[in-house]
């Protein structure tokens, strides 16, 4: 039975949710600055080589072991699936949606892997997830009916979506396979995914150039450093600390973080259009993915990841 410590969150763990929410949420915003210097596919392969060799650093220091042969297959679809697919789809997308827009969409995460672990065996699908996804498909109908009027184009809208696909069937690959302890399933995962991105962007034609001003350095250090390895350590920190239901709150909270954070930083707008779609979109969630759920905490060897986009529990939030 989970401690009374981890059941009712004490107050340093709250401070440590609502930093991975405020972590998570900036991801989104500030992924909008790196592609103004950037090419999108480029630039999250470049984030993710950065930041796999900072965690093989940790790796090294703290002498953990790498995944072995029998964990391999699982960390490399891991990494393609969460690392590769979501952040090619995501980083694209990003070009042209609003970072609250995109956080709406992709908040779609939970109630996308509760369906995807259903049709692939994991779990069974429930009147409370198709409720969930009705309502939630209401939401993005609402919000892609007005495109003028919500400042959302259909085809990033739908390459957010399929970033959520990814992170949710990313999400089933660690719970169906095995895979090693976080901090090295997650450094060989960056690794293969930024591979992945790099050759991608190379196939694609982008221009590999180093950032041309400051404002896009900054953007590119916050990401590699206080937007994945940071937030991926105190995501851990925390969860160990709380459940994993109660973490998975934070898909509600980071499209909140990023509309208000793009209005301030990146001057974009907040329409009634997109506020209604949005608040349908995150009821559906929090109906068919986050109510009723009672998850324990991870038994002691699991590997959570970040939930994501960083996140799965898998190290990406956008």
């Amino acid at each position: 039975m989970s401690s009374p410590s981890i059941r009712s969150p004490n107050r340093l763990t709250l401070v440590g949710f609502g930093a991975v929410v405020l972590l998570a949420g900036s991801n989104l915003v500030v992924v909008r600055l790196s592609n103004r210097g950037l090419p999108p596919l480029f630039g999250a392969g470049i984030r993710f080589l950065l930041a796999s060799f900072l965690l093989f650093g940790w790796v090294l220091v703290r002498r953990m072991p790498l995944p072995t042969r029998r964990e391999l297959p699982g960390t490399l679809l891991f990494g393609l699936f969460g690392f590769a697919g979501f952040f090619a789809f995501g980083y694209w997308a990003l070009v042209y949606l609003p970072a609250g827009i995109a956080g709406v969409l992709a908040a779609s995460v939970p109630l996308l892997t509760v369906l995807f672990a259903a049709a692939q065996g994991l779990e069974r699908i429930t009147v409370r997830s198709l409720a969930g996804s009705a309502i939630a498909m209401a939401g993005i109908g609402v919000m892609l009916g007005a495109p003028s009027a919500a400042g959302v184009a259909i085809g990033p809208a739908l390459a957010i979506l399929g970033a959520a696909a990814c992170d949710a069937e990313a999400n089933v690959v660690v719970k169906k396979l095995p895979t090693g302890p976080p901090v090295p399933t997650n450094a060989v995962a960056m690794l293969a995914g930024s591979l992945i991105l790099l050759a991608l962007s190379a196939i694609y034609g982008e221009s590999w150039l180093l950032p041309p001003d400051a404002s896009t350095w900054g953007a590119l250090a916050y990401l590699v450093t206080l937007g994945s390895v940071a937030l991926f350590v105190l995501f851990l920190w925390t969860i160990k600390r709380w459940t994993a239901s109660g973490m998975s709150y934070m898909f509600v909270l980071m499209p909140v973080v990023a509309a208000v954070l793009g209005v301030f930083i990146l001057d974009e707008p907040i329409t009634a259009t997109g506020v209604v779609g949005g608040l349908l979109v995150l009821a559906g969630v929090y109906v068919g993915a986050l109510s009723g759920r009672r998850t324990p905490a991870s038994p002691s060897g699991a590997a959570p990841v970040l939930p994501n986009g960083d996140g799965d529990t898998q190290l990406n939030s956008s």
